[in-house]
């Protein structure tokens, strides 16, 4: 069986000039660092790869420096297309001044459309970001204008109007694990999320691409539950094994049991917060709450 560990150095080198990259994480979160890092540092010292394009649907980036923010050079990216940018300031600046073409679409229709992707159909038919800016009548969620091609078409079927986010090959999916073994199978019990790391391994091997896996730890062949394995190896072409520094579990976290879900916290060992405007605004929300409710998080 083929040994897929790799040094970050080599699985950089796999990317080549105008590839497609999607790139996992939500601020620390699933972000794979060492790889990223290793694409930057090839980039100054050869020049290669360029004018990539870069997917992704949270953002995989801390507010500053970290995350795909190391990747904002010039000619190393031509493209971003992204759900949620607050976190890349030096992605955006690019944007802003115009030195990429850069697409803001909503995060939930990029993660499905990975799934369009997968599965070889043209792309994603839905009604969300319709009448907003990511209506193709209000810019088709182009940031700035350089951004010429258009990602989003205005559909009518059976009298109502859809959206169609069209598909694209990924030619590289950069993914983050926890644990692998020497073919690549893939287990996540000291992640605190999956993300979408499925979805856009299985769109990059159907498009003929590579997937680039960063981890934690190596594990030996034949020794995973394969109930646990989130990524299976045959989806997987290479494996990073990260230094400790750039895989924390999150950005402010070396590892919490609690957010990986290995242990609940009991409540009475929780602090409480303290009486402000924010705490009388949850309990006015959670009044709210029915029990047994089904609640979407969000944050912002």
């Amino acid at each position: 069986m083929k040994n897929k560990i790799v040094s970050p150095a080599e699985a950089a080198a796999t990317i080549r000039d105008g590839d497609t990259v999607s790139v996992s994480g939500f601020v620390g979160i699933g972000t794979p660092d060492e790889v990223i890092l290793a694409i930057e540092s090839r980039f100054l010292d050869q020049g290669e790869p360029k004018e990539l394009t870069l997917v992704f649907t949270a953002a995989p980036g801390d507010g500053k420096d970290r995350g795909i923010n190391h990747l904002a050079h010039e000619g190393l990216v031509r493209r971003a297309v992204g759900g949620h940018w607050a976190l890349l300031p030096k992605l955006s600046q690019l944007a802003l001044e115009e030195k990429i073409e850069a697409y803001n679409l909503p995060l939930g229709c990029i993660a499905q459309l990975y799934r369009e992707i997968a599965g070889g159909r043209p792309g994603l038919t839905t009604r969300v970001g319709l009448r907003t800016f990511v209506d193709p009548r209000h810019d088709g969620g182009k940031i700035n204008q350089i951004t010429s091609e258009d990602l989003v078409r205005l559909v009518e079927i059976e009298g109502k109007e859809w959206l169609f986010y069209k598909s694209f090959p990924i030619n590289v999916a950069l993914i983050r694990a926890t644990t692998a073994d020497l073919a690549g199978n893939l287990t996540f019990e000291r992640e605190a999320l999956t993300l979408d790391t499925l979805p856009a391994a299985m769109a990059a091997k159907n498009s003929r691409g590579l997937v680039i896996a960063q981890v934690e730890r190596v594990a030996a062949e034949g020794s995973l539950n394969p109930r646990l394995v989130h990524v299976p190896g045959v989806l997987v072409d290479c494996v990073v094994v990260a230094r400790p520094e750039h895989h924390w579990q999150t950005y402010a976290t070396v590892h919490n049991h609690a957010l990986s879900g290995q242990l609940r916290v009991p409540l009475d060992r929780i602090a409480p917060l303290p009486l402000d405007e924010r705490k009388v605004i949850a309990r006015r929300v959670a009044l709210e709450l029915p029990p047994g409710g089904i609640v979407n998080l969000g944050i912002g």
